[in-house]
């Protein structure tokens, strides 16, 4: 290997293993090896920055701004109010709701697809009386599996055709995905509905009350001793049958900033203590009164408790949201926003840290206390989404058509090829925004920008790793591997190796090192490119064995109780089927 191939390497497997070892944001783990490459030589000063204007990632920002335009003028919303029936069976209910997900994904964001049904399923499951377990990971599944269908549908289809128009001249249309991304969803979605969800660990099936259903009675809060309690002057031990009552407990005591040795139980209460709890929000509010206690921070909302200004709302953080890696100190919640985090619950985990210094991680469930309009806003502002339906957020409803009007003629111009398609998403932004579909403020908030960095920032990498050879030396292994299989092999082979890397890195950086190597393995072969790079592109996008695969599996692993080791046991048999589907699929409609 050349010099310039080994450090290429080098980065790149540090690249992986920062990734797979997650303190580090993805974003910030990509442009620091941008900038380490640029310094060491391989890649070029005026090739640094040309990826933040690559087709690919102008395309990705565009059509998150077009999705946030379809769910605010409730286009989506009348769709996905009428699937919601209890009384169908839950192989029904994941049909018809997978079927959904899986169509509005082929046409926008699968992130955004998931984040607009999750709570409709969850007010499913709750009149049904199940447990949301049964049917999320299923709907996260469906979403994944329906961005296979379009050009649009997920990054690793907007990637791989943007690396065919650069080294063939044309790019993949717009569906192109369409033959074997049908058949592969509508064989995912068929094994979900009927055997998938059956797979799910019954531990995660047997809530037996809708109070159950996002585990809010492991919520870990803090409440602070006021002025003129009861409690000052007791011991906290003493306080254990009221306590039991409320159906709270108590793991222990901060004072003076300092949480005390083991639960405390001995120690005198004294004002200004703060308890540290373990409560559901009615158990937490209970325990309140019936205490004389106080929401720490609760002077911020001028002494305001469950009036008609003030409420609670509970709410699942996203990979990309503002306070991930975070606490809410660190995004001064109370301070600035005037909303508390009240409580966080992470499937049952304990932790010793304060709340408000808690660093927050993907999947986490929030419970924040504040005014009513405040909390809407800063649900939004933190990228977070409410496990409630989202009775605050205002819908548009008149411009539904409009703007199904708008997104369609965008799709159908670029697809007759009349117009460039980032310019014709482009279009379709501007005419939502002039027409307040998308309100302006709106715009860069929606926008992924972590995603966008990412890309940005590997692009420029992968083109140098295919300019030094590279890819030509993980294409010849590849190659060497099935050294005298037929090229259908070697095709199974990239699938297997491309969906096993995504399963632990980004879905994103999987296409970006994948998609050169696929055009290397068929020229070595001299064979028609497009069916490789067709796998790279379904390959890239079905990470369904860990929660760390893919932005969905993350979402859904607070509220649906979820295990790291439970995505497997849907996901092995369902990549197995998407493979085993795909491979025919692909030989047919692209031949060698």
């Amino acid at each position: 290997m050349t010099t310039d191939q080994i450090i290429l390497f080098a980065l790149l497997t540090v690249v992986f293993a920062l990734l797979l070892w997650g303190r580090i944001r993805y974003d910030v783990v990509a442009f620091a090896a941008l900038v380490v490459a640029v310094i060491l030589g391989v890649v070029k000063q005026q090739d640094a920055f040309a990826g933040f204007g690559h087709p690919a990632v102008i395309i990705i920002a565009l059509v998150l701004v077009v999705s946030r335009g379809l769910v605010n003028s409730g286009a989506i919303e009348v769709v996905a109010r009428h699937v919601i029936d209890s009384s169908r069976s839950i192989s029904t209910h994941i049909g018809i709701m997978s079927g959904v997900g899986a169509a509005l994904s082929a046409v926008m964001n699968n992130v955004g697809a998931l984040a607009l049904l999750m709570p409709v399923d969850l007010q499913a499951a709750a009149k049904a009386g199940r447990s949301p377990a049964l049917t999320l990971m299923p709907l996260s599944f469906a979403t994944i599996l329906g961005g296979l269908v379009t050009l649009i549908g997920t990054p690793p289809n907007i990637i791989i055709a943007s690396f065919r128009e650069q080294e063939l001249g044309a790019s993949f249309k717009m569906f192109d995905f369409a033959p074997v991304g049908i058949a592969a969803a509508m064989a995912g979605v068929l094994f979900v509905a009927l055997i998938g969800w059956r797979l799910i660990p019954a531990a995660r099936g047997e809530h037996d009350t809708p109070a159950e259903l996002f585990d809010i009675d492991e919520y870990i809060s803090e409440v602070r001793v006021k002025k003129g309690s009861t409690t000052i002057g007791k011991r906290v031990r003493d306080l254990d049958a009221t306590i039991e009552e409320t159906g709270a407990a108590v793991l222990g005591l901060i004072r003076r900033g300092k949480r005390l040795p083991g639960q405390a139980r001995r120690e005198v209460i004294r004002q200004g203590d703060i308890f540290v709890v373990e409560a559901d929000p009615g158990s937490l509010e209970e325990l309140v009164g019936a205490l004389g206690l106080e929401y720490v921070g609760q002077e911020k909302h001028d002494g305001l408790v469950r009036t008609a200004d003030t409420g609670l709302i509970e709410v699942v953080i996203p990979e990309n949201s503002r306070i991930a890696k975070r606490s809410a100190h660190d995004v001064r919640l109370l301070y600035r926003h005037g909303v508390t985090l009240l409580g966080v619950s992470r499937q049952g985990k304990k932790f010793r840290d304060r709340v408000r210094r808690l660093e927050i991680l993907p999947g986490d469930i929030l419970l924040l206390y504040g005014s009513v309009d405040r909390l809407a806003d800063v649900t939004e502002w933190l990228g977070a989404l409410p496990l409630a339906e989202r009775g605050l957020q205002v819908i548009k409803r008149s411009t539904a058509w409009l703007a199904v009007g708008i997104f369609a003629l965008a799709i159908i111009l670029a697809s007759l090829e009349l117009i460039y398609l980032p310019i014709a998403l482009a279009g379709a932004c501007v005419l939502m925004t002039l027409l307040n579909i998308v309100p302006v403020r709106d715009i860069y908030t929606t926008i992924e920008w972590p995603v966008i960095v990412l890309l940005a920032s590997l692009i420029p990498i992968g083109n140098a790793l295919q300019e030094t050879g590279g890819t030509a030396l993980i294409a010849d292994a590849i190659v060497s591997l099935s050294s005298g299989s037929s090229p259908a092999i070697v095709l199974l082979i990239l699938m297997v190796v491309t969906m096993t890397l995504s399963d632990v890195l980004n879905n994103t950086a999987t296409a970006l090192i994948a998609a050169p190597v696929a055009v290397t393995i068929a020229e070595r072969l001299n064979v028609n490119p497009d069916p490789f790079l067709m796998a790279v592109a379904i390959a890239a996008s079905c990470a369904f064995l860990t929660p760390i695969g893919h932005k969905n599996n993350t979402l859904i692993m607070g509220p649906g109780g979820y295990k790291f080791s439970d995505y497997w046991r849907m996901g092995l048999p369902l990549e197995i089927i998407v493979i085993a589907v795909s491979v025919p699929m692909l030989l047919i409609v692209w031949p060698f």
